[in-house]
């Protein structure tokens, strides 16, 4: 069962992406043929340093910046080659990128048909 990929189960692919680069991420990511993903607008803050402004003669400081999570499943997919096409679409160099984590998933349900496990997927 070692030669499946994701050793024979589900892995959870997360990303979290600037928001202008989602668009890269997502024919990268039908490049190496991941089935579907789920894309939320998030706010979060890492090594990206934070900005200061100033509205109405009143200094602000903005330290949460906006990114997009990117979500992906993937049973007969290997998950590090869907985390690799996410880290070279995405990469520009510069602080804020994002990160990648790949999870293992325990288990998978499809609702309306009741099947578990890869077939859910």
């Amino acid at each position: 069962m070692s030669d499946a990929p994701n050793d024979g189960g589900v892995k959870l692919v997360t990303a979290f992406i600037r928001p202008d680069m989602l668009g890269e991420v997502k024919a990268a990511l039908v490049d190496v043929g991941a089935p579907s993903i789920t894309v939320t607008n998030v706010s979060g803050r890492g090594s990206q340093p934070a900005k200061k402004g100033q509205w109405r003669g009143e200094e602000y400081t903005v330290d949460l910046h906006s990114k997009v999570k990117v979500e992906c499943y993937v049973a007969d997919i290997p998950a590090d080659e869907v985390a690799e096409a996410i880290v070279e679409a995405a990469k520009t160099g510069e602080p804020g990128d994002g990160k990648v984590f790949v999870s293992p998933v325990e288990e998978a349900y499809q609702i309306r048909t009741g099947v578990t496990g890869q077939d859910a997927v």
